[in-house]
């Protein structure tokens, strides 16, 4: 088969798409530059005022299922078990005939927003949510449908939303990372480049805390972040002599983002052997706090959240647990065990953590 069939591209698109590519490079070095200058973490005023400070962005991944959530739809119940009208889609698996859902939905709230049963807390806080749902892709399969969302498009090579919100904003607390991300391992196939920064320097990429199983002692949900051998004096001296070598050959390789990001990394790690030992302590939350938030990951996940979020980081992006934990093709009836958890999660979220100044999404 000639080339050019199996990758029909006229030359001008080439030369145009390699001119881009170009210049991606030389956006990062202008843009690690400018961060260099002004400290890479440092908080800065957006271009036009902001009601919100912080986001928090709660993820069901695996892909909940719309028309059994908080878009429903009506014509699927008329046309219940019947083949669809159109032919069965063309998809990766075999489709059979309509099927309408399970679950009863409710108008909920002043707005009478349609919410599905499996949610009956969030229900209660409808009026505070906006239900999008015009959003779609090219592409159906969960690892480029997860960059699609987290990235803006669904190839590897762009920054992740974290990343350009820390990159533009900044952080307002310089102990803790800008941009964290609460996994209990990892959420699909992709994994990091979810929350990757790409072409960004390094420093604005999210840090992952596994925050799985029932620990809440912060020495075992962060290993390895106190030195069992060093005090603090002697880490103090230690730390100051890194940064001087760091800063000698970082002025020998300018442009080094990978180096500069180290080198922050390992700053912001020396600051938070105070701070997050107290941010991720939710020893410190009393019963009552703990049981809305409910024991499980995802749970938890949203407690931390509240925590950092008020301690000053800037985003903070919670999944609900590792690969597609909500990918259920084959029996929907599943949304009803793990929904529990999830709507109480979110809404104890929401209830204790009304600040105008976070943008839950």
């Amino acid at each position: 088969m000639p080339i050019d069939a199996m990758f029909p591209i006229r030359r001008r698109e080439a030369l145009k798409s390699l001119a881009g590519g170009f210049g991606i490079f030389g956006l990062a070095s202008l843009l690690g530059a400018k961060a260099s200058r002004a400290g890479p973490l440092s908080p800065r005023k957006p271009h036009f005022p902001a009601k919100a400070k912080h986001v928090a962005f709660l993820f069901l991944n695996g892909g909940i299922s719309h028309v059994d959530s908080f878009d429903p739809k009506p014509v699927l119940a008329k046309y219940n078990g019947q083949p669809s009208p159109g032919g069965n889609p063309r998809t990766e698996r075999k489709t059979g005939s309509l099927m309408a859902s399970p679950f009863q939905f409710t108008p909920r709230g002043k707005s009478g927003i349609p919410v599905s049963e499996l949610f009956p807390q969030v229900g209660e806080l409808i009026d505070d949510v906006c239900v999008i749902r015009s959003m779609h892709t090219d592409i159906p399969n969960h690892p480029p449908s997860l960059l699609m969302l987290n990235c803006g498009r669904n190839v590897l090579g762009t920054p992740s939303f974290g990343s350009w919100i820390t990159y533009g904003l900044g952080t307002e607390n310089q102990n803790l990372p800008g941009y964290i991300v609460l996994c209990p391992g990892k959420p699909s196939a992709v994994g990091a480049q979810l929350w990757g920064s790409a072409f960004l320097p390094a420093v604005y990429q999210g840090t992952q805390i596994v925050n799985t199983g029932p620990n809440t002692d912060p020495e075992k949900l962060i290993p390895f972040l106190r030195n069992p051998k060093l005090n603090t004096e002697q880490q103090a001296r230690q730390f100051h002599l890194l940064r001087v070598l760091n800063q000698e050959q970082l002025n020998a390789n300018s442009g080094d983002t990978e180096l500069e990001a180290s080198i922050q990394s390992m700053e912001v790690a020396y600051r938070m052997q105070t701070e997050a030992m107290d941010a991720f302590d939710l020893r410190k939350e009393s019963e009552a706090t703990q049981e809305r938030y409910g024991s499980h990951n995802f749970g938890r996940g949203c407690l931390l959240a509240r925590r950092l979020l008020e301690r000053g980081v800037r985003v903070v992006q919670v999944y609900y647990g590792q690969q597609e934990a909500w990918d259920h093709h084959a029996d929907i009836m599943m949304h009803q065990k793990l929904a529990v958890h999830a709507d109480r999660a979110i809404a104890g979220a929401r209830t204790s953590g009304r600040d105008p100044s976070v943008d839950w999404q």
